[in-house]
Formats: structure tokens, sequence, C-alpha cells
């Protein structure tokens, strides 16, 4: 949990997470205060990983200060202020619990505070801003903690293509599909060969930029990359199903049908639309079998109709008869994509965990 007037963007769950001060990267405002309390599961302590400390400098810290602290035992670590920093980037505790405070006096500059913290389930290096280099090894596995997705700093490239190196890289990882912002998890990735130029998409709510050439590149896999690479083959549609379909009257007097089986992202021409005015339309495809799903492209009509879809639900069933919406990893509720913005761009949206399902709406 956290409280005060001087809290930034956070997000804490019982494995990792991620915090910062308010306005961050943007100097932290005067006069304020933010107590954040961090719990463990029992029987685990907790790994912090400092991503930065920027606060004005100060006789003993007196006037902006980060201390943190186990009520438990009594332990303290800091004060930390710019002229007293962390003396290592990632502090190991043997605590379940940690009491993070942030205050602030007057003063004219400084970031604040940018921290995450995992358990000691996770003994892996965590990383979170990834903007300096990556281990020497050319590939490896690191722990991006729960909330790295809307921490500053910008990504370059796309799942496909890979990833600029000099991008944020657990953003990036939440853009390729392979953890859940708001989970977290292991990451598997290689560093390669760069390339002349990296294009921009939109993927698992992130834009990435449009960069030009490195030296090396980041490529995420969803298995040990001393492996060979996870299955990302693009499922056979056997079948396409909807609620309804439009029935199109050009103004020719030509008719034209947007029916369910010009749905397949490879059609060329006008695509599936349902009927105008029809509420709560769903479009279903049958894989044929049950299969693991891992994600879904949208794209909108074509660059004649511009239609699209800019947000939607997935809804799954072995039998079409029964059927489970989906709820992501969180659980809680039915998980709302989001879609496209125009008719030309793809979006891809990771299924984590994934579903295993014939029927897909």
């Amino acid at each position: 949990v956290s409280a005060g007037n001087g809290c930034g963007h956070t997000l804490l769950t019982p494995h990792s997470g991620t915090l910062s001060s308010k306005n961050y990267p943007g100097t932290y405002p005067n006069h304020t205060m933010c107590c954040w309390q961090l719990q463990a599961p029992p029987g685990t302590s907790l790994l912090l990983a400092f991503g930065d400390v920027d606060l004005e400098p100060s006789e003993h810290c007196a006037h902006s200060s980060l201390l943190l602290a186990d009520p438990k035992t009594g332990t303290a670590y800091g004060p930390y202020c710019r002229n007293s920093i962390p003396s290592a980037p990632l502090l190991v505790t043997n605590s379940s619990t940690v009491t993070v405070l942030f205050n602030t006096t007057s003063h004219r500059s400084g970031r604040g505070l940018l921290l995450s913290y995992a358990t000691s389930q996770h003994p892996e290096a965590i990383w979170m801003r990834g903007r300096h280099d990556p281990p020497l090894t050319v590939c490896f596995s690191v722990y991006c903690p729960a909330g790295c997705k809307d921490i500053h700093g910008d990504i370059w490239g796309n799942p496909s293509q890979g990833y600029r190196d000099t991008s944020v890289l657990c953003k990036a990882a939440v853009h390729a599909g392979v953890i859940a912002d708001e989970l977290g998890g292991q990451v598997t990735l290689s560093r390669e060969k760069g390339i002349t130029l990296y294009e921009s998409a939109f993927a698992n709510g992130l834009h990435s930029k449009r960069g030009s050439l490195s030296e090396k590149r980041l490529i995420f896999h969803k298995v040990c990359c001393f492996l060979s690479p996870a299955c990302d083959d693009v499922l056979e549609m056997v079948a396409f199903n909807a609620s309804s379909w439009w029935h199109e009257v050009d103004m020719l007097g030509q008719n034209r049908a947007w029916v369910a089986e010009r749905a397949a992202l490879s059609t060329t021409g006008h695509s599936w639309a349902a009927e105008p005015g029809a509420e709560a339309a769903w479009l279903e495809v049958d894989l044929g079998t049950r299969r693991n799903v891992t994600g879904i492209i949208t794209k909108g009509s074509s660059e004649q109709h511009n239609y699209y879809v800019t947000s939607y639900h997935i809804s799954s069933s072995r039998d079409r008869k029964n059927w489970r919406p989906y709820r992501g990893s969180s659980g809680q509720e039915d998980k709302v994509f989001e879609g496209n913005a125009d008719s030309q761009g793809e979006v891809s949206n990771a299924f984590i965990p994934p579903i295993v399902a014939r029927y897909i709406r």
C-alpha cells in the first residue's frame, strides 16, 4: 500500500513492484511525503533495486531523503539523497516487510526516486530501466518487476524485429508480450547484431518508436534461448462465425457482403463487419482442435474502408456451449484489450496466461 501526497507511479504486488516519486523524472515537488509498505509472502525476503535516487543534497539528507526500514527488526537503511547514495544498486534484506519513506522540504532540483523490488524467490538480477549495458553474455535472463510499463523512457522496435539496445528493457518486454505488466516475471533474451532501421508498433497497450541503426539489438525469447525458440506460428483458422454481418449496397447498387469468412488477417479488400446498429456483436474463430493461443493481431477493414475496432473482450470455449471470458493475469475482471486507432496498422495483444481452447470469440 502507499499513502501521502508525494507518491508517483506505483504498482505493488506480493512478488514484485515498481514505485516512484511524484512527477518522476521531472523535479519532485516541495513539502511532500510518501510512505510505501512492501509486503512479501511469508518465508521470503525482499530484494530492492535502486533505479534512480536523485534528491537535492543536504547535510545528513535533512531536506529531502529516502529511508527504508524493517518495522519488525528495527533495521534501517539510509537516509539517502544525492550526496549519500546507496552503496550498491541492489539491496538484499532479511525481511518480508519493508517501509519506504520519502520526505521533501524546499528544494530546486532533483528527479526524485525510482525503485523496484522482488522477492527472494527471484534471486536473478532485477532489471528496470535497462539503459545501461546488459550482461556481457549473448544470452541472459533477468527478472522484470511489475509496473514497468509506465516508467519513464522510450523503446524502439517491435516483437518481430527486436528492439534497439538503448530501449528500456522491461518496458520492451511488456511491449513484446513476454510478460504482463501487472505481474512482471522472468525474461530471457539475447543480444544480437543491430539493424539499420527499427519500425514502430503498437502492442500490448504500448507505442514503440521508429529508431535508427544500433550496434546491438535485444531479442526476447519465450523459452531459454539456449534451446530452440518458442513456436510463434500463425494458427490455422478452420471456420469463422459471427453474430451478424453487413450486407452493403454501394452507390452503384452492387451488393457487398461483409461476411465472417472475410475476417482473416490476410484477406484483401473489405473485411468482416457486423450489421449496422448491432449491439454486443461478436466474431468467432474455430481452430479445428484445442490449441494453445498466445495472442491476437487485429487490423482495420482496408485503406478503402476506414473501419476498425478500438477495443474488445475475448471469450473462449472448448465445446462452443460453455464460454469463459478472458480475465488475464489479474483474474478479477474481464480484460478489455486496446485495439486499433486506424484501419491500416496492425495491433498485437498477448494472452498472459495463454488460452487453451478450440473456439475464440
